[in-house]
């Protein structure tokens, strides 16, 4: 991959070692990339890195109940934030639970894909998409539809 990309990396505690191990597995690409992660989610990975040897730009945020999830969203409104990871927690409720929403529905407004799970994330990362100039991701239309 050629352009550099700047991404997302979130994570609930309860999924923080699946980001975590994701993050390793995927570092000869991460790497090559600017991260931008909630405070504690970014120190783990940051941590597993340098255990490893790996080196990456890491950019950390407030944690996620402190406002990280919100800084985040302000990237992405300003285009700062090409691809969004964001491990939710699906299990237990969040008491920051309207930063997270505004952080997905950011995403979507704004046209940034968001993976919510290692899958899609996996997906996401190894699209050819990213290394083809001739490709522009079209705005979202939102336009009243008639149904008559």
């Amino acid at each position: 991959m050629t352009k550099r990309l700047t991404i997302a990396l979130v994570a609930h505690d309860r999924r923080k070692v699946d980001m975590v191990e994701w993050a390793v597995h995927n570092a000869h690409f991460l790497a090559h990339h600017h991260l931008v992660c909630t405070g504690t989610t970014g120190g783990l990975i940051k941590k597993a890195f340098n255990e490893k040897n790996i080196y990456a730009e890491i950019t950390p945020m407030h944690s996620g109940p402190l406002g990280g999830d919100a800084e985040i969203a302000a990237m992405v409104v300003r285009k700062e934030i090409n691809l969004a990871i964001f491990l939710i927690d699906d299990l237990n409720p969040q008491p920051h639970e309207a930063d997270i929403q505004m952080l997905l529905r950011q995403c979507r407004v704004h046209n940034v894909p968001i993976a919510c799970n290692r899958y899609s994330a996996d997906l996401m990362i190894t699209s050819s998409l990213w290394d083809d100039d001739n490709y522009k991701p079209l705005e979202p239309k939102y336009i009243q539809f008639n149904r008559e």
